[in-house]
C-alpha cells in the first residue's frame, strides 16, 4: 500500500495555495507536502489542514536564492548565520504544523568551483545542526540530490553522495529524500537503489522523466517502480511532486491504480 502525498507547490496551482488543500482532499489525498510554506502564516495552514482532515508530511527549510538561479543557503560558508535563522523559522512552523520530516536543499557551488569541498563541508555541518535541531521535536531531517541538468553545479547529485553524507554524519534521525525524477535524469537505477537502501530513505518523491510530468508522460515504468516500493520495507510517504500536463485533476488518472486503498 502506497502512502501518497500531494505536493501543493506543483499540484493544483490553478488556485491559490490556501485553496489547494481542499482540492487535494477532493481528489483523494489524505496528506500533503509544500516546498516552502512561508508565504502563508503557519496558523492559516494549520486551519486549512484541520478543515480538510489532511496531514502535512513535509516542507523545506528556506533556500534563499536557489530557485532563482543562485547558490542557495545550506552550503554557502558566508551564509551560515542566515541558515541558522532559516532553521529557527522552520522550527516555528514545525511546532504548529507537526510534519514528519523537514528537507534541507544542499544548493550549488557556482561562483567559484574551486571551493566545492568547502561548500560540502559547510553543508555537512549545517545538515548535522538541522538534524539535532529538528530531533528535539521528534521530526526527522532529510536532504536530497538534484540533477545537474536542471540545476548545474548542484553539490549533491547522486544516491552514492547522499549515502556518503549519511554515513559521515551518522545521526539516528537523518535520512535521504529520494527523488525519482532527479535520480532518473542522473541515469541511476532507481529501482535497485530503493531495493538496497530503502531503510535509509525518509521520503520518496516522484515525477516522470524527462519532462517532470505525471506518471505515463515519460520514460519511467511506474508499475515496476511502485511495485518495488510496496514490496520493499519502505513504509513512509511517497510524494507526487510533478508538473501536471493539463489540469491537475486530469493528471491524476494514475491515482486510481496506485492509491492509498490499493
Amino acid at each position: 500500500m502506497l502512502k501518497l502525498t500531494a505536493n501543493l507547490s506543483l499540484l493544483f496551482t490553478e488556485v491559490d495555495l490556501i485553496d489547494r488543500f481542499k482540492m487535494a482532499k477532493e481528489n483523494g489525498f489524505d496528506a500533503v507536502e509544500i516546498q516552502f510554506p512561508y508565504s502563508l502564516p503557519a496558523e492559516q495552514i494549520k486551519q486549512a489542514l484541520d478543515q480538510n482532515q489532511l496531514k502535512l508530511v513535509q516542507f523545506n527549510v528556506a533556500a534563499d536564492d536557489l530557485l532563482q538561479g543562485g547558490e542557495g543557503l545550506a552550503a554557502v560558508p558566508e551564509k551560515q548565520h542566515q541558515f541558522k535563522q532559516a532553521l529557527q523559522q522552520s522550527m516555528l512552523y514545525a511546532q504548529i504544523l507537526q510534519p514528519e520530516i523537514i528537507n534541507i536543499l544542499p544548493g550549488r557551488c557556482s561562483l567559484n568551483p574551486t571551493r566545492r569541498a568547502e561548500y560540502l563541508n559547510t553543508f555537512v555541518k549545517n545538515l548535522s545542526l538541522a538534524a539535532d535541531t529538528f530531533s528535539s521535536l521528534g521530526i526527522n531531517t532529510v536532504f536530497e540530490a538534484i540533477n545537474t541538468d536542471d540545476m548545474p553545479d548542484f553539490i549533491v547529485s547522486s544516491g552514492s553522495q547522499m549515502l556518503t553524507i549519511i554515513e559521515q554524519i551518522n545521526h539516528p534521525m537523518l535520512y535521504l529524500q529520494y527523488d525519482i525524477y532527479h535520480m532518473h535524469k542522473m541515469n541511476e537505477d532507481i529501482v535497485e537503489f530503493i531495493k538496497q537502501y530503502n531503510h535509509k530513505i525518509g521520503h520518496i518523491q516522484f515525477a516522470d522523466s524527462p519532462g517532470r510530468g505525471q506518471p505515463g508522460t515519460g520514460e519511467i515504468d511506474f508499475n515496476q517502480l511502485f511495485n518495488c516500493i510496496q514490496q520493499s520495507q519502505y513504509s513512509r510517504w511517497v510524494g507526487a511532486e510533478y508538473k501536471p500536463t493539463g489540469t491537475s485533476g486530469k493528471s491524476l488518472s494514475w491515482l486510481s491504480t496506485f492509491s492509498q486503498n490499493q
